[in-house]
């Protein structure tokens, strides 16, 4: 008589782990930019324009839900990484290269601003805004959650942040090149003993070493594509990808693929993936790469390269290459990519309808489940946690 509550007990316990784990929260920050909306093709200033905002999202509902939101400087200026959130979630950080000019309302200038959220206070809150260096624009955080390296995209340089708790402290400035180079963004490799920034304005990768606090160049610079700008590095540190922007002439632009074993690192493979690939980001298990292509969303619909709508592209990472697998339709100008802990859920940010495209994806399909995350304000970078490996 024992033996039917002991059993009922403990399949009860599984179905309650089942249940839990099922529903275990996965946060993604979405940073979003009201100072600037795109008009046929062409981008201008809001008059007056309410706040930027952030907004914080529960990946691990369905449908994924927007859980907190404030208000914090963001830009659509630079990659789509514009955001970074700590291995324990608790902590983001947001960059924010531009600001409606002071003297001239109708244009923007260089910002110089790092905003500082305690995700695990509620409401999450701003606990610190931290000078960087001009314009800063994507960031990363190691996985090991006591660095962050930011690309100041008007100076050539990367500032460098120490971590610990919830203090964010800066402790050196690296020059990388001159002011036009165009310093886009920061990857940190998973070991945390390298990272790879990306110049868009004279085409290189510059390759830095990191020992603790300390970031130096590690003198090898490397040579993609055009205007290489979003970049992502394996959770297993193998290989790396850069999306290269090109110049917007309507020509198709490229993914290039980075040896990290090889000594020195270095570019090993390059395909073509249409329009402006702007978003880019491996899949928490190393086993996909997912990209944002304009696919000339961001055109005026009188141009011979305008589309009704960007695209998100699937890889799979096939060893040290990268093989079409899916894609599907999304917005106008879109952004950043995200995808859920287990891979299934995939977000894609779309700046013109200020929303987030939701996407079920099973690893051969990927399927728009009609559910759109609204944002207040063009959704402009967006990350989740990098977990260690």
């Amino acid at each position: 008589m024992l033996r039917t509550p002991l059993l009922a007990g403990a399949l009860a316990g599984l179905v309650a782990c089942f249940v839990l784990k099922t529903v275990e929260a996965q946060i993604v920050v979405s940073a979003n930019d009201n100072k600037v909306r795109l008009v046929n093709g062409q981008v201008q200033v809001v008059q007056n324009p309410p706040a930027d905002t952030v907004a914080i999202i529960d990946l691990g509902q369905s449908p994924p839900k927007v859980i907190a939101e404030l208000n914090a400087p963001a830009s659509v200026v630079g990659p789509p990484l514009s955001v970074a959130i700590t291995p324990d979630e608790s902590l983001a950080l947001v960059t924010a290269a531009t600001k409606i000019n002071p003297a001239d309302p109708t244009k923007t200038v260089a910002d110089n601003k790092l905003t500082v959220i305690d995700l695990k206070a509620s409401p999450p809150a701003v606990i610190a805004t931290l000078e960087t260096g001009k314009s800063p624009a994507g960031l990363s955080i190691n996985r090991q959650g006591t660095l962050a390296l930011v690309a100041n995209r008007e100076e050539g340089t990367v500032s460098v942040f120490a971590i610990d708790g919830k203090n964010v402290t800066p402790v050196d400035k690296i020059k990388i090149a001159d002011e036009k180079s165009g310093v886009s963004h920061a990857a940190i490799s998973p070991d945390g003993k390298w990272a790879l920034v990306t110049r868009d304005g004279d085409f290189k990768i510059t390759l830095l070493t990191i020992d603790g606090r300390k970031v130096e160049l590690a003198k090898r610079d490397i040579n993609a594509g055009l205007r290489p700008y979003g970049i992502d590095i394996s959770p297993k540190g193998d290989i790396a990808v850069v999306a290269n922007i090109g110049i917007g002439a309507g020509d198709a632009d490229t993914l290039s693929i980075i040896d990290m074993t090889a000594k020195p690192p270095r570019v090993i493979d390059t395909l073509s993936v249409g329009q402006t690939p702007e978003g880019i980001k491996f899949s928490p298990d190393g086993r996909h790469v997912g990209v944002v292509v304009m696919n000339g969303s961001n055109k005026a619909s009188e141009s011979p390269f305008f589309a009704e709508n960007g695209l998100l592209k699937i890889f799979r990472v096939d060893g040290k290459r990268l093989l079409a697998v899916a894609e599907g339709k999304i917005g106008h100008w879109s952004q950043g990519v995200v995808f859920s802990n287990d891979g299934r859920t995939v977000l894609a940010q779309n700046m013109v309808e200020r929303d987030i495209v939701v996407f079920r994806f099973d690893g051969a399909k990927l399927e728009d489940t009609g559910q759109r995350i609204k944002l207040n304000g063009g959704g402009a970078g967006i990350r989740a946690a990098d977990k260690p490996s």
